[in-house]
């Protein structure tokens, strides 16, 4: 029977575990979910002390959004096993994968069996936002989750069906550079570690992300900026957007300004930038 007073991660779309340790260091319990059954074992072999302490279950199987517990056909990418998918792939780049039957369960299930999510980590491959509306639908609204933005159903699910009010931005890319020796609090002592995330991991989710909470409004502006893609958006419901959202986003527009523009662009860019940000702070001191 799940404790309702344990703090849960589930980690769906574990890959090869990579996100794992973080979790651990965050939780009572993780629940890893992979469908590939080598990165299966990957897994277990790699936290075996932590499925034996009994905070780690590994779930092997397919997640789905629909009521039912059958085989399923599941693809599995020949070269990059990042890339496997529970959608039929375009028939462009069929041949890059290999058709398998594997169990499967709804996410709806997996969370009664296990318990109350405190965070949901979603990497699906192009099945992020139908997981989002199965989990919606069956009114579970964990307090942080997150999910892959590769169209922009993920943030509408988010705002619109989920009820989020605040979020942020992890670009996958910069994940290895931009959270090496991050600060991160462990749950069990509530101390402050230095901990380094691996490429292709998720990176860190809550307040270990740099950067405050931004409201729905000032979010959309900011992935209008940074576009779609390999970019994770998290949200949370227990946490209040900073007011001072913009100085974010000003952030995110110089970066944007070094990838597109010339140095005097760039400058001539910061200058309209710190202008709007002074009449942005006038204008909320003469409220």
């Amino acid at each position: 029977m799940p404790s309702q007073n344990q703090i849960i991660i589930y980690d769906l779309g574990a890959n090869n575990g990579d996100d794992v340790e973080y979790y651990l260091l965050k939780s009572d319990l993780v629940v890893c979910v992979e469908a590939n059954p080598k990165l299966c074992k990957l897994i277990t072999e790699r936290y075996q002390d932590a499925i034996e302490l009994g905070r780690l279950v590994v779930e092997c199987l397919v997640i789905t959004d629909e009521d039912h517990h059958d085989q399923v056909e599941f693809y599995i990418h020949n070269d990059h096993h990042q890339l496997s998918q529970f959608d039929k792939p375009r028939e462009k780049i069929s041949d890059q994968f290999t058709k398998v039957e594997l169990p499967s369960s709804p996410v709806s299930s997996l969370i009664k069996k296990h318990g109350t999510p405190h965070y949901i980590k979603i990497d699906l491959e192009h099945y992020d936002a139908q997981v989002l509306r199965s989990l919606f639908a069956n009114e579970i609204f964990p307090p942080y989750i997150s999910a892959e933005s590769h169209t922009i159903e993920t943030f509408s699910l988010m705002v619109a069906h989920g009820g989020y009010t605040a979020f942020k931005l992890v670009d996958g890319r910069s994940v290895p550079s931009l959270y090496h020796e991050h600060s991160v609090t462990r749950l069990d002592t509530q101390s402050v570690v230095s901990y380094s995330f691996p490429s292709h991991s998720a990176g860190p989710y809550g307040d270990d992300i740099n950067g405050p909470w931004m409201g729905a409004d000032m979010f959309f502006k900011l992935l209008a900026i940074e576009g779609l893609g390999w970019k994770d958006i998290h949200a949370t419901r227990c946490q209040t957007a900073d007011s001072l959202g913009w100085v974010r986003e000003s952030d995110y527009l110089l970066r944007f300004a070094n990838r597109r523009f010339s140095v005097m662009e760039r400058l001539k860019i910061a200058m309209r930038l710190m202008k709007g940000a002074l009449k942005s702070l006038v204008a909320k001191t003469l409220k």
